[in-house]
């Protein structure tokens, strides 16, 4: 599997997932990697295997289901061989938090060596459906995850999301972090007062502080 990496060397790793419309090497993917990169963090990004496929013979797919999914994250995550940070966009995100759930069921010795994961518009659920079995995983969770969410994002609003935590549906230790009107794509309508820019800048800033405060914490 192709990796395209940002950053020093001996920077903290990142593993950066895309979502499920877009790849590695898309505009938004590309400006948060380089900035991170310009913060002093090894930014990895891949390619899903459904992905992959399209860069072939350029014919749209739906993303492949769950398991394969995790499947090629741990792989990549295997080729590194090294103390990481895992996150992503949308989708990606949510394939994160998913495989630092299963972590940390894992033995000590199969453990993969997971400090967190970080997260940018996370699909609680799908447009206008019940989130099912979506949060499933995050009502456990023990582990260190950061989401950095639009409030009025159409797969998981502020208003929305707090109802998950007053019903005991989510973990009240995840950290949200809410950026003023943002929609899925953090993006914010112009009366907000607050531009596109801001909100990506603001992302950047505080997905950054969560990788190297981990890194200290971890002692890595």
């Amino acid at each position: 599997m192709e990796l395209l990496q940002n950053g020093p060397i001996d920077g903290p790793v990142f593993l950066f997932a895309h979502g499920a419309g877009a790849d590695m090497n898309s505009e938004f993917m590309s400006q948060v990697a380089e900035a991170w990169a310009k913060k002093g963090i090894r930014v990895v990004r891949f390619n899903f295997p459904y992905m992959i496929k399209r860069e072939e013979d350029g014919k749209r797919r739906p993303p492949d289901r769950a398991p394969k999914l995790l499947a090629a994250y741990e792989a990549v995550i295997k080729q590194l061989n090294c103390p990481l940070v895992i996150g992503g966009k949308s989708m990606g995100g949510r394939m994160s938090s998913l495989l630092l759930a299963e972590n940390a069921l894992r033995v000590e010795g199969d453990r993969l060596p997971i400090l967190g994961s970080a997260c940018l518009g996370f699909p609680f659920h799908a447009p206008k459906k019940d989130p099912k079995d979506r949060l499933n995983h995050l009502k456990e969770l023990n582990e260190t995850l950061l989401i950095v969410q639009g409030t009025r994002d159409a797969l998981g609003n502020q208003e929305e999301v707090n109802g998950y935590i007053n019903d005991e549906r989510l973990n009240a230790s995840i950290q949200l972090s809410w950026l003023e009107d943002g929609d899925h794509d953090l993006k914010p309508r112009r009366a907000s007062g607050f531009s596109h820019q801001q909100h990506i800048d603001s992302a950047i800033d505080q997905v950054a502080e969560f990788i190297f405060e981990l890194q200290c914490t971890k002692n890595i």
